[in-house]
């Protein structure tokens, strides 16, 4: 035992020292007792000093299968008995060619073509570039600039920042940053409009349109998280929103851009969110759930008619200069086809619509308690949002980090979860139970009501 305790608190002095944690003020975290993970199955993680947790928020909305799962550790393991990595910058491999034929099949019709990278950042990036550039090629010089909304957030690139509209994330990287214009968020809770869901008649798409009038001449693309931006405070679009962006882009002849990195791969009930309203976007950026949570894969898809438009002899320079060095990686394409076969084995959308109406009547009894603001959500994605004053709306100050309190309540009682502000954010495994699901909302619940009473 005491070998053990003095090797965890080595690992825990090393991390202090040596890590720098992303979204993480480390003047904080090297202050606190830092969780270290070391083990991982099904729902639960395992700490070093054995404490097991419920993974509330997914590993960062990664997972989907669970930790572990048998189906995907053989498909790695067979993947590497042949090789873990070979180029596609003048070679092809095997998992990465029947990965994009799977992923073609699923998606929404025309969407043909599959560039591979690897995270989210990187697939959007892809898509702003490939957009850029389509136009270019086209002959519409003038189409430099993007349309975005505000609390978007599309990755932490510069590329991906500049279509973003957080400001707390983004503000101070505004002098690297390429032109974009935002139109408000369908933030129904908080309309940047003053107005109320019932009767505005989308008043938000009426402001979009306003800005495409004056500047459609611009823009290359449309960018949105379908149906809910997340890393917002998990922003729940009103229906009818996605199809009239969809429906804009058509107008003024534009591209689509949907980010579906965080909302992708069964998270809101559907394989994509973008069927919700049978919207077809030109470009389909995917991560983080693709490989179930095991390893890092982007894929940007798109039409052929944006593909075509980069063929030509080669002293064209019509080629797409762009890739990584970990472009179709074999191991983590193994991974990613072996998490989709278990969606359509295992049944994992018809699950998800299950515990779906859970998630909506834990929300009715949530919005009860006298600091909850809001809940909204869709599939198995949701967030509560804390208020000081709920008839004003009125948000806790930043300083008082009344998110941050309710998650370190929740991980007391077995539970890792992560806000946003004052948001706290429900993301967890596409595979957890129904009880197990219930467990985590019961200790948020608690955790809120606790935490919220002892502040007054």
């Amino acid at each position: 035992m005491g070998i053990r305790l003095s090797r965890n608190r080595s690992l825990e002095e090393a991390d202090r020292r040596y890590i720098w944690h992303p979204f993480t003020q480390m003047k904080e975290w090297v202050e606190s007792e830092p969780v270290i993970i070391e083990e991982g199955r099904g729902v639960f993680l395992k700490d070093i000093y054995g404490r097991w947790y419920i993974d509330g928020v997914a590993s960062i909305w990664v997972n989907v299968h669970g930790h572990r799962r048998r189906e995907i550790d053989e498909a790695i393991k067979a993947q590497l008995d042949r090789i873990a990595h070979s180029t596609l910058l003048g070679l092809g491999n095997v998992p990465s060619v029947e990965l994009a034929e799977r992923l073609v099949s699923i998606a929404p019709r025309g969407l043909t073509r599959v560039f591979y990278s690897d995270n989210g950042s990187t697939s959007v990036e892809v898509a702003l570039k490939m957009a850029f550039q389509y136009w270019q090629h086209k002959g519409e010089k003038n189409r430099t600039a993007f349309l975005c909304l505000n609390n978007a957030y599309h990755g932490d690139t510069i590329g991906a920042v500049s279509v973003g509209g957080i400001e707390l994330f983004h503000e101070i990287f505004r002098p690297l940053l390429f032109r974009s214009y935002r139109a408000p968020s369908p933030y129904c809770y908080r309309c940047e409009l003053g107005l109320e869901r019932e009767g505005c008649g989308l008043a938000c798409l009426e402001e979009m349109e306003r800005i495409l009038r004056r500047h459609h001449e611009e823009i290359a693309a449309i960018i949105i998280e379908p149906m809910v931006q997340g890393a917002g405070g998990m922003i729940l679009f009103p229906e009818g929103y996605l199809r009239g962006v969809s429906g804009l882009c058509k107008k003024y002849g534009l591209l689509l851009i949907a980010d579906e990195v965080a909302v992708g791969f069964g998270r809101t009930g559907r394989i994509f969110a973008c069927e919700h309203e049978d919207v077809v976007p030109d470009f389909l950026c995917l991560s983080k759930g693709i490989t179930g949570g095991y390893l890092p894969l982007a894929v940007t898809l798109t039409t052929e008619e944006v593909y075509s438009a980069f063929l030509g002899e080669f002293s064209e320079l019509k080629t797409f200069f762009h890739g990584h060095s970990y472009t179709g990686n074999p191991l983590a394409c193994a991974a990613a086809m072996a998490s989709l076969e278990l969606f359509f084995r295992d049944n994992i959308l018809d699950a998800v619509r299950q515990k779906e109406g859970i998630l909506k009547d834990w929300f009715e009894e949530i919005r009860a308690l006298p600091h909850v603001g809001d809940a909204r959500g869709i599939g198995l994605i949701g967030g509560v949002e804390l208020v000081e004053d709920r008839q004003k709306k009125t948000p806790y100050p930043y300083e008082l980090k009344m998110g941050y309190r309710v998650c370190e309540h929740a991980r007391q009682k077995g539970l890792l979860i992560r806000p946003l502000g004052n948001v706290v954010v429900i993301m967890p495994p596409l595979c957890i139970s129904q009880r197990e699901l219930q467990r985590m909302l019961d200790i948020i619940a608690e955790s809120i009501e606790e935490v919220t009473s002892s502040e007054g």
